[in-house]
C-alpha cells in the first residue's frame, strides 16, 4: 500500500542526542517520527542495528529496551557509557583535538574499558565524517577530520547514560530479537544498505557487511515480528529489489534525504529512502 508520507511535527522534549556520528544514521528521520508513530504506545523497544542510536534516544523509551549491533567496539562503548559515564568523561578530557594527537591516539590499543570507550568517542568525533573503517588487521584507519566542534559533551553523555539504564545491550546478529520480542513490542530496523540508492548497483563493501541473503533473512524476521503481534518500522534504500523483498501489503513511504558521506557538500546528493511499517497511520 503506497502512501504520501504525513506532515512532520517538531518535538521540543529534552532528550539525549546521539553522542556518535554514524554512517547511515537516522537523525534525518526524527522529524517524521511524531507523525509516523502518532499516540503510539508499545511495550519493550528493540533495535538490532543500533549504530548511532538516533531513534532510540529520540523515543527515549521508558520500558525495557533491547539494543544490539555487530560492531563490537560500538557495543563496548555503549555498555561502558551505561555502566559508568563519569569515568569515560574523565578520560575524554585528557584528549586534544589536534592532528598529531589524533594519530597518536589512533595508533594506540587501550585495554582499560573507560580509556577504550573514550578513544572510540574521540576518534568518531574528530575523524573525517565520523566513518568507522578498519584495515585488514582490524585497526581503525580513518584520517583526521579537522573538526572544530567540541568532542566532549558531558551533559549529553550523562543523559545518554540515563536513557541506557533500562536497556539490555548486546553484541550480536539482528536475529537475536527472536528470543525477546513479545506481543505489543516495537522493533525499529535500520540495516546496512546492500544496494546503492536509485540504481541497480551493489555496494561491494556493504555486500560483505550485509548481503542480499541477509535482506531476505530480515524479511523473514519481519514475518516473525508480525506473527508475534508486534509493531515494526523498517528503513532501507529505495530500490526495486529491496522493495520486492519487503513488500507485505503494509504501509510504505518514500522519502528523500541528503547523503552525508562525501568529501565536499557539492557531491552530497539526494537519495531516496523507503520505509515500511505495519503501524496504522491516520490520514487526518
Amino acid at each position: 500500500m503506497e502512501n504520501t508520507f504525513p506532515r512532520t511535527i517538531d518535538s521540543n522534549y529534552c532528550k539525549p542526542i546521539p553522542f556518535l556520528r554514524w554512517a547511515g544514521g537516522k537523525s534525518w528521520l526524527l522529524k517524521h517520527l511524531a507523525t509516523l508513530l502518532p499516540n503510539f504506545d508499545f511495550n519493550s523497544y528493540h533495535e538490532p542495528f543500533l549504530g548511532g542510536g538516533a531513534t532510540f534516544f529520540h523515543l527515549n523509551p521508558t520500558n525495557k529496551s533491547f539494543l544490539s549491533d555487530l560492531n563490537f567496539d560500538l557495543i563496548h562503548t555503549y555498555l561502558t557509557i551505561q555502566e559508568n559515564v563519569e569515568r569515560v568523561i574523565v578520560e575524554l578530557k585528557k584528549f586534544k583535538n589536534t592532528k598529531s594527537f589524533y594519530y597518536e591516539i589512533r595508533n594506540k590499543n587501550f585495554k582499560n574499558d573507560y580509556k577504550k570507550a573514550a578513544c572510540f568517542i574521540y576518534l568518531n568525533q574528530t575523524s573525517f565524517n565520523g566513518i568507522y573503517r578498519v584495515n585488514l588487521d582490524g585497526n581503525y584507519n580513518v584520517p583526521y577530520g579537522f573538526r572544530t566542534k567540541n568532542f566532549i559533551q558531558p551533559t549529553n553523555l550523562r543523559l545518554a547514560s540515563l536513557a541506557l539504564q533500562n536497556a539490555k545491550i548486546q553484541h550480536h546478529d539482528f536475529d537475536i530479537i527472536r528470543a525477546n520480542i513479545k506481543k505489543g513490542d516495537f522493533v525499529f530496523l535500520d540495516p546496512p544498505y546492500t544496494v546503492t540508492h536509485n540504481n541497480n548497483g551493489f555496494i561491494k563493501y556493504n555486500q560483505k557487511i550485509f548481503s542480499l541473503d541477509d535482506q531476505y533473512r530480515l524479511s523473514n524476521l519481519i514475518d516473525f515480528i508480525c506473527a508475534k503481534g508486534c509493531y515494526y518500522v523498517l528503513t532501507n534504500a529505495a530500490h526495486s529489489e529491496i522493495e520486492k523483498i519487503f513488500e507485505k501489503g503494509h504501509n510504505k513511504f518514500h522519502l528523500q534525504r541528503k547523503s552525508l558521506i562525501a568529501a565536499n557538500n557539492e557531491k552530497r546528493g539526494q537519495y531516496a529512502e523507503v520505509i515500511f511499517t505495519n503501524i496504522r497511520i491516520s490520514k487526518n
